[in-house]
């Protein structure tokens, strides 16, 4: 379970990469979209920040 704890937050920041690939390929944009991604690549890197912190 530690080792999920460690990687969720780089799971989290690579989907939202895919997403704002995604919105780069797609002909309809839309705000969403763009929001939902900046929200998972920034509490990705919370994440990643805080379980690095505390878990070892």
């Amino acid at each position: 379970m530690k080792n999920f704890l460690k990687y969720l937050g780089i799971v989290l920041i690579f989907v939202g990469v895919l997403l704002l690939a995604i919105y780069t390929f797609q002909s309809h944009t839309e705000n969403t979209l763009l929001l939902s991604s900046m929200l998972l690549v920034i509490i990705g890197v919370l994440v990643h920040i805080i379980t690095n912190k505390y878990i070892d």
